[in-house]
């Protein structure tokens, strides 16, 4: 069901996208990129992959979970694999905390470590657009915008002390609850974070550089298919589309980041088919990036038995 109503979700916005985009010079935009400028990303994106992967291992590190180098790439590799079919944004954490556990690790810790990188993602995209808008030259800075931000990243922040406040806003006479019990489980084991201060810099500061990546992969791919728009823009539009990309209501990241692409793009006089396809490039070669675990899954699957 959840499958069938993201690809409904994901149609109707393409559907609706096609209403003002001519797709056929979409298509066209996507095949005539220039090719140095292709390598280039992938280039990068494997870089990214390398770095993310790193950034999860700090924090197995971090809480003891015995895992070796090999064994966390390797997972997180498939993960991200079996995640592009998976609701966009949570699929991959989901597949990467689920074979954890399988390592013989606390379902509660798996969870925990993949949480924790999922927060530090999303606040350094928070801090990333924050950047943006100070570079952005403009006459005027609403105050709203950096309250928002920071709102964000302290939201953010607090869910390491979510066993305190959920204990406090959940009756002590429900804590032995079938779901209360393990929701208090993972929040203690997110909460042991807390006192691993010099982890989470070191994990912030590459998740700082991850999003760099990417934004210079989309401004790179831009520059591919002719754009003139300046790197200081995408900083400002590209941490929006990102966290966009991450919600679990698109299919392997098509459907509403296409239209947040036009949407986000149009000021810059950037033409719908453009910015539409710049979009699907960036998809494409997120995508291209996961197939490692492709290959390393089917490395997995026992051989054919010869006598059939």
């Amino acid at each position: 069901m959840s499958i069938l109503v993201r690809l409904a979700i994901t149609a109707a916005i393409l559907a609706y996208l096609s209403t003002g985009i001519d797709m056929g010079a979409a298509a066209r935009a996507v095949a005539s990129i220039s090719q140095p400028h292709v390598w280039a990303v992938l280039g990068l994106v494997a870089i990214d992959r390398a770095v993310m992967i790193l950034r999860w291992i700090l924090l197995l590190r971090a809480s003891g979970i015995a895992i070796s180098t090999a064994g966390a790439t390797r997972l997180f590799l498939v993960s991200s694999f079996v995640g592009s079919f998976l609701p966009a944004g949570v699929g991959a954490d989901a597949a990467r905390a689920y074979g954890l556990a399988r390592e013989n690790t606390s379902g509660s810790e798996a969870l925990a470590s993949v949480a924790v990188d999922r927060l530090l993602g999303v606040q350094s995209l928070v801090l990333m657009a924050f950047v943006g808008l100070l570079l952005w030259p403009t006459n005027q800075r609403d105050w709203w915008l950096p309250a928002m931000a920071g709102a964000t990243v302290a939201g953010s922040f607090s869910l390491l002390w979510a066993d305190v406040w959920l204990r406090w806003l959940i009756p002590t006479h429900r804590h032995e609850g079938f779901f209360t019990r393990r929701i208090l489980r993972l929040t203690d084991a997110v909460s042991r974070y807390r006192d691993r201060r010099g982890v989470l810099l070191h994990v912030m500061a590459w998740s700082i550089a991850v999003q760099l990546l990417r934004i210079t992969q989309a401004y790179i791919l831009g520059l591919g298919l002719g754009m003139t728009v300046p790197f200081s823009y995408f900083l400002l539009f590209m941490p929006l589309a990102l966290l966009l990309l991450l919600l679990p209501i698109s299919v392997s990241g098509f459907g509403l980041p296409q239209g947040a692409f036009v949407w986000l793009l149009a000021p810059q006089g950037v033409p719908s088919e453009q910015a539409f396809a710049l979009s699907t490039l960036i998809v494409l070669t997120g995508l291209a990036g996961n197939l490692p675990g492709l290959f390393l899954w089917l490395g997995r699957r026992p051989p054919a038995d010869p006598r059939h």
